[in-house]
């Protein structure tokens, strides 16, 4: 009889054992790490290039963003958000057609908009869902908001010379300083950074600012700041 007890004892405790530490081993909390913070590939400039709407043209607000994006740690190629009309010899370019496909994220890592379809409103779905991008995301390159209305100091219009769906202006105005050239005469087309006035609430194409100076530009809100996207 002791031979019998034996040798269960000899099989049961084995077999206890295995579901205990089974039961251990299921029971016990799974930890998951975070998942790896985006790199930035959207941001405001934090100052703009000082000569109001003259910027050097595509290429010369190119640099400042690069210039900018490379002090703050980025290894990426970068764009502006700019449209330039079209002049004879020279066709339009749509600032949507100079910053990649998306997902873009702010220097804090949060998503600003996954494609261009949602960054734009392209159709009345992503419109109706709106974008990512409002005040408390639309920073510049040091992760810093943008000082907006009812704000001292106030520079919410962003330039852009674009239409809200990030494409440039057919009609015969100047929405673009000359194409980023003059800081003279001309208008150009500003979104805002805030969401906040301009009739349409819209980051890109919010409302017209008569003349290209630096003077013009502070009196209308701005500092001749621009949105920047990583194009790679």
């Amino acid at each position: 009889m002791k031979k019998i007890v034996s040798i269960v004892g000899s099989v049961v405790l084995p077999l206890m054992a295995g579901s205990l530490f089974a039961y251990a081993q299921g029971a016990a909390p799974v930890r998951q790490l975070p998942p790896p913070r985006q790199p930035m590939s959207f941001f405001v400039t934090s100052a703009g290039m000082g000569m109001g709407g003259d910027l050097g043209g595509l290429a010369g607000a190119d640099a400042h963003c690069q210039e900018l994006a490379t002090a703050a740690g980025s290894t990426k190629t970068w764009h502006a958000y700019l449209s330039t009309q079209a002049r004879p010899g020279q066709p339009a370019v749509n600032a949507r057609d100079r910053i990649g496909s998306g997902p873009w994220y702010n220097a804090k890592g949060a998503i600003i908009s996954a494609d261009q379809n949602e960054l734009h409103g392209d159709t009345l779905e992503a419109a109706q869902q709106h974008n990512g991008l409002w005040k408390l995301s639309i920073l510049n390159e040091k992760g810093q908001m943008i000082r907006g209305e009812a704000e001292n100091g106030n520079v919410h219009d962003i330039i852009t010379g674009s239409t809200t769906n990030g494409r440039a202006f057919t009609d015969n105005a100047d929405h673009t300083c000359n194409n980023w050239t003059s800081s003279t005469a001309g208008t150009v087309r500003v979104g805002h950074s805030d969401r906040i006035g301009g009739g349409n609430s819209s980051w890109n194409s919010s409302e017209e600012v008569r003349g290209c100076s630096q003077q013009a530009f502070a009196q209308a809100h701005g500092a001749g700041l621009f949105y920047c996207f990583a194009a790679n």
